[in-house]
């Protein structure tokens, strides 16, 4: 490939990484309205991203089960993190959440750490060596940053899809409940 032709692909990559890392922090930190499809959505992108990182890994044991015990992890910073969510249910707005903006921006920047740990890896310590995508999802370290990450979204989506069923049965109950009367 030709140098420019790849400066151009990293100059879009990162783009593409800065602007989603924007988006996240955003959505960590601060007030949000609960749409009735981002945990739905939620589930199935990090239920297949889950699938499609651990299959690689079905060869080595070890690193499956690094990804299990940080799936595992991210699941209790999950509800953790729900625990520590405030929840408002507003009349003629809509629903909304404030997640914990802490645990949030710490779980972004162990996200960004790794990200910048790898680009220092290709770049500046052996740029020079084959680098594959398989390589980077069966590297431990990667799997137990993945694993936490997937195990906090896919527990926090579960709860936050609970919450918003739960005020909608109440909301049905009360509306049956004014027919009645």
């Amino acid at each position: 490939m030709h140098p420019l032709a790849t400066s151009a692909v990293y100059a879009s990559l990162g783009a593409l990484i800065v602007w989603r890392m924007h988006a996240r922090f955003r959505r960590v930190v601060g007030r949000q309205r609960l749409s009735k499809y981002r945990a739905p959505v939620t589930l199935a992108v990090f239920s297949a991203l889950l699938i499609l990182v651990a299959l690689p890994s079905l060869a080595r044991p070890l690193n499956l089960l690094w990804l299990a015990l940080a799936l595992a992890g991210g699941a209790a910073l999950g509800i953790f993190g729900l625990r520590r969510t405030r929840f408002e249910a507003i009349r003629g707005q809509g629903l909304f959440y404030t997640p914990s903006a802490r645990l949030g921006i710490a779980l972004l920047l162990l996200f960004v750490a790794r990200i910048a740990f790898r680009l220092f890896e290709v770049f500046v310590i052996d740029p020079a060596a084959p680098r594959s995508a398989a390589e980077f999802a069966q590297s431990p370290l990667t799997l137990s940053l993945f694993g936490l990450l997937a195990g906090y979204s896919l527990s926090y989506a579960v709860g936050l899809l609970r919450w918003r069923i739960r005020v909608l049965r109440a909301k049905q109950a009360r509306e049956r409940k004014r027919g009645d009367a």
